[in-house]
């Protein structure tokens, strides 16, 4: 691998693998409040949020971590207002106080927030309006979490903590890096990357996220997947597998004040692609550098699956992160490039097309669907059983295939995804 593209793929990781608290989709709506807020120089009199339809779908059912069980867009900003700390970007909630929630709480009875659809706009949209004293200070997020695209008081662009807005999406042009990664080039850097550039963000992606799936399984914590599974197999790997990823959404979905490392701009799916990977290596007594390999083989895989689905759709995001489950699962037990292939191929075509009805606590179960969809491609493709070329989308090519699928998801589900959000806010009655 040349030195540009080595570089292109430890990019990747670094921009992917950071720490955020709680579901992104709220954790994103406090950031633009905070920044809003810091720019305004007080905490507003008013606010009003507007937002594309998969913000609100993600936001509507999930718990605001640290909130104290809040639920809502309108909780997430007034207390990413009232206490966020803008300069911790994902982790903007973790420094909150009783104080800070009890205010909230006055100033959501108060109904100093409100709440519209944005239309026409990228699928991931949050625009802050706040207001006090005469003054007004908006924040814009698109596209991406935490790229800030507006930041203005009176009109007139600020900056916020060494925060600006940038002019548009470096990620959403041709220039993103991801559109260059390749299941062949993901596969040869997983094997060759030198350990020191991989190993510290790979070891906090598996501790940080070991910590909260812990936690899942050791408390009650939403629908309660992870410890559901372990409740008769807990001598199954698969299950095992299965239930140390569904447990850290059970804990995340429900409002557990910790962190995560997340990839592709999801918790769900960090835990997603580095839980079932670590139990396998657990149970195959593999080495720790093993591991740090095999789950960089799961963080970028299920980054080019994503590449071609975008940030947020109706296509849940639990199928892309399988895949690389699957892929670091397949690497661990000893497969070969071609098998590598096989079993996102086999994922796809078994789980794609799951939707994504937003965040919240069935959240667990779709990812053990997935992670279990997977563990079967894996074996598919060690035996040899795995899809041909025709079969439905499977193209001649795995990389047909993954655009493909991709293109279902991003196009194909548009519509889907609008009647999802109309059901859930009540506009289509069913």
């Amino acid at each position: 691998m040349d030195a540009v593209a080595y570089a292109n793929h430890v990019a990747i990781l670094q921009e992917e693998l950071v720490c955020a608290l709680g579901c992104t989709e709220p954790i994103a709506v406090a950031y633009g409040a905070a920044l809003a807020r810091a720019a305004l120089g007080k905490v507003p009199e008013h606010m009003s949020v507007a937002c594309s339809g998969n913000i609100i779908k993600n936001v509507k059912s999930v718990t605001v971590p640290n909130s104290g069980s809040m639920r809502g867009i309108e909780a997430a900003a007034i207390l990413g207002a009232v206490g966020g700390d803008e300069t911790r970007a994902l982790e903007v909630l973790e420094s909150v106080t009783d104080a800070d929630r009890a205010e909230t709480t006055r100033l959501l009875n108060e109904q100093i927030c409100s709440v519209e659809l944005a239309e026409n706009v990228p699928n991931l949209y949050i625009r802050i309006v706040a207001e006090a004293d005469g003054h007004t200070a908006i924040s814009r997020l698109e596209e991406r979490h935490t790229n800030v695209t507006e930041l203005t008081l009176d009109g007139v662009p600020t900056i916020v903590g060494g925060i600006s807005a940038t002019a548009a999406d470096p990620h959403a042009s041709e220039a993103d890096p991801r559109a260059e990664l390749s299941l062949s080039s993901i596969w040869e850097f997983a094997h060759t990357a030198a350990l020191e550039d991989i190993d510290g963000l790979i070891s906090n992606q598996i501790t940080t996220n070991k910590a909260i799936s812990d936690e899942g399984l050791r408390n009650r914590w939403g629908a309660n997947i992870g410890s559901t599974l372990l409740a008769t197999r807990s001598n199954d790997i698969t299950c095992k597998a299965r239930a140390s990823a569904a447990a850290g959404s059970d804990a995340r979905m429900s409002g557990c004040a910790m962190p995560v490392v997340i990839c592709c701009g999801s918790g769900n799916q960090g835990i997603t692609c580095s839980m079932p990977v670590l139990e396998y290596a657990h149970e195959l007594w593999a080495s720790h550098e093993d591991l740090v390999r095999a789950v960089v083989l799961s963080d970028l895989t299920a980054v080019h699956v994503k590449y071609y689905i975008g940030e947020l759709s109706a296509f849940c995001g639990a199928v892309s992160a399988a895949c690389g489950a699957g892929s670091g699962i397949c690497m661990l037990r000893g497969g070969t490039f071609e098998q590598f292939e096989a079993t996102v191929v086999n994922t796809l075509v078994n789980v794609g097309g799951i939707v994504c009805d937003g965040a919240k606590a069935s959240c667990a179960a779709k990812i053990s669907a997935a992670v279990d969809a997977a563990i079967l491609g894996c074996d598919q493709a060690l035996t040899g059983e795995s899809f041909r070329p025709g079969d439905g989308l499977v193209g001649e090519t795995p990389e047909e295939s993954i655009r493909a699928m991709g293109y279902v998801g991003r196009v194909g589900m548009q519509t889907t995804d609008i009647e999802i959000l109309n059901i859930m806010i009540g506009k289509t009655d069913v």
